[in-house]
């Protein structure tokens, strides 16, 4: 009995010991990656690549790294700042939707023509305008044809997209995965040298833990080390109350319930995490990022949720995968199975909601008055 723990240790160290060596091998592309972004990022520096500006406030939310830092969230949570003061729009790729070329949302408009978080953005957020475009140098002007009372436009995922120059740029790097402690890809996660940060107007650090200590905060503001000019935020994933898939309607979970968390994104231990402090059983069934469901997965989510070992029992799903579950409304109705959506946003920690917002406000103001008077 004794050489079972002995193995599984043997093969742990084996494991590890492979991943090591393949990273080192995946090093050289990593260098000759950087080297061609960086490349890159100097001909834009020059002007030797052009980007091209707008005469109205655009506010650019991104990430230096592959993904996972929770810019939908920070997105909607600008969306819900400044929709009550100014026409407000969202411009982004549209990855890996089933459509090219500039889109704009309109009633019949699914995840599958513009992509599941521009759908996300519709679907909570009816009353502003919502496109995509792989081309945002072309897509923003046919926006403004189609919206000319646009005031504001928010670029979803535009860090390295350098061909439209932002009025303000906003960097985020998770707190469990710091920009600093990453390298290039394929030997890690960035995706392009760290030194890109200096192009940010402010940085926020995501999905911290809600009680993250001071003594943290200023261990991470000493180890990013941001500009004098750019402002650095803390903030934590706060979840909302459940609600059901299809009608929409508030959901109650007892603490007892077996919950079968169906997501396709690119970091769901936080998550899982979360709901496991908070019920009796969670298991997580996991599809790639930006997956689309099909027939056969709603088959598979039926068989786990029936080997689920309890009495009172839920699948919950993250709004992003709403949108794309949606599109199987008949295959999951058939299939009778309980589903509702935990939305979530994000909450600044240490009181520094007044700080953003009035920095947000600033530049907005400070934008329109220089369109008005150029």
């Amino acid at each position: 009995m004794a050489r079972a723990p002995l193995l599984h240790k043997t093969t742990v160290i084996i494991q590890s010991a492979i991943i090591r060596l393949l990273r080192l091998l995946l090093y050289p592309f990593s260098l000759l990656y950087g080297l061609i972004t960086a490349l890159r990022n100097k001909l834009y520096d020059w002007g030797t690549l052009s980007a091209v500006s707008f005469d109205l406030p655009t506010i650019a939310v991104g990430n230096l790294s592959m993904g996972g830092t929770g810019k939908t969230p920070h997105v909607e949570y600008l969306i819900a700042l400044l929709k009550s003061h100014y026409r407000v729009a969202t411009l982004s790729r549209g990855y890996n939707r089933r459509t090219h070329g500039y889109r704009l949302a309109g009633p019949d408009s699914d995840a599958l023509e513009i992509g599941d978080e521009p759908m996300q953005f519709h679907r909570k957020f009816p009353d502003i305008a919502v496109c995509v475009g792989e081309e945002r140098v072309l897509a923003l002007p046919q926006l403004l044809m189609d919206k000319p009372e646009t005031a504001v436009v928010l670029l979803d995922d535009a860090f390295q997209h350098r061909s439209i120059r932002p009025g303000y740029n906003i960097l985020l790097t998770e707190h469990s995965r710091l920009f600093t402690r990453d390298y290039i890809v394929p030997f890690g996660r960035l995706r392009e040298s760290r030194q890109g940060y200096r192009r940010a107007d402010c940085i926020i650090v995501t999905k911290c833990p809600p009680a993250l200590s001071e003594e943290e905060r200023l261990r991470i503001t000493r180890e990013i080390a941001p500009l004098p000019a750019q402002p650095l935020y803390f903030t934590a994933l706060q979840y909302g109350e459940p609600y059901d898939l299809f009608t929409g309607a508030a959901v109650s979970i007892p603490e007892s319930t077996a919950l079968l968390l169906v997501c396709g994104i690119a970091r769901p231990a936080p998550l899982q995490e979360w709901l496991q402090q908070r019920f009796a059983s969670v298991t997580l069934q996991q599809f790639p990022d930006h997956h689309y469901f099909t027939p056969a997965d709603v088959a598979e989510i039926r068989s786990s949720w029936e080997v689920l070992g309890a009495e009172q029992k839920m699948v919950i799903t993250t709004e992003k995968d709403a949108v794309k579950l949606q599109l199987l409304e008949a295959e999951l109705r058939d299939q009778a199975l309980p589903i509702c959506v935990l939305p979530a946003k994000v909450s600044f920690l240490f009181d520094s909601a007044d700080s953003f917002n009035n920095h947000i406000f600033d530049y907005v103001a400070k934008a329109l008055e220089e369109q008005q008077n150029p």
